[in-house]
């Protein structure tokens, strides 16, 4: 236990203020980064996990229907829309826009 090598973290954003979001995912990079452990990190934020992830999955409903290195994912185009809210020119889509959620049916398959 004194020398770990896999933290698993569930949701630690959850219900917490943005700027302690955001010195929680600081730390969590400083622990990968400068102490080498792996990170298993379940995050709903996607925008912030694509950020400090190196490899990502994508799940819905129980099934991967995605995965790739997180800097590939934050750059699909599906992910852009469904999971950041950005439009095909990277603009923030209006909620009116967003709430109307269709999956691919490529993700089914």
């Amino acid at each position: 236990m004194s020398r770990p090598q896999l933290l698993m973290l569930d949701e630690p954003s959850l219900g917490l203020a943005p700027l302690l979001v955001q010195e929680i995912f600081s730390v969590i990079s400083k622990i990968n980064q400068e102490d080498g452990i792996s990170i298993l990190l379940v995050e709903q934020n996607a925008h912030l996990a694509l950020e400090v992830a190196h490899y990502a999955y994508v799940m819905e409903i129980g099934r991967v229907v995605l995965d790739g290195p997180a800097e590939q994912l934050a750059e699909n185009e599906d992910i852009k829309e469904f999971y950041l809210g950005l439009t095909q020119l990277g603009e923030r889509k209006s909620y009116r826009e967003v709430k109307h959620y269709k999956r691919r049916k490529r993700w089914l398959g």
